[in-house]
């Protein structure tokens, strides 16, 4: 089973940036299409960010043009690197397989607020 733990999260002001990290226990993650998702209070998890093994991107979009997601395969890494933050962007955010998903890690908190 897939392990994922996700980091970065924190309090920024509006107009800021966070960079979040999701680390995968497995190496074989570099073969599927990897995405970030968030949760707000309240509301059902939704899409964020995609990236296939082939490094094609899909965003949300409520969150193009200001968001972007990579990945480093040889660090078992995702990330979204958030710019431009809004106080509507304030959710647990979480990174899982795109479309297929394995256990759900604890995500991490991003609160914009000023």
């Amino acid at each position: 089973q897939v392990q994922l733990v996700e980091s970065g999260g924190g309090l920024v002001q509006p107009g800021g940036s966070l960079r979040l990290s999701c680390v995968h226990s497995s190496a074989i993650v570099a073969a599927y299409d990897m995405g970030w998702y968030r949760q707000a209070p309240g509301k059902q998890r939704e899409f964020v960010a995609s990236i296939s093994p082939g490094r094609t991107t899909y965003y949300a979009d409520s969150v193009k043009g200001r968001f972007t997601i990579s990945r480093a395969n040889g660090k078992n890494t995702v990330y979204l690197q958030m710019n431009s933050l809004k106080p509507e962007d304030t959710a647990v955010y979480y990174c899982n397989r795109a479309g297929a998903p394995w256990a759900w890690g604890q995500g991490t908190q991003v609160t914009v607020s000023s």
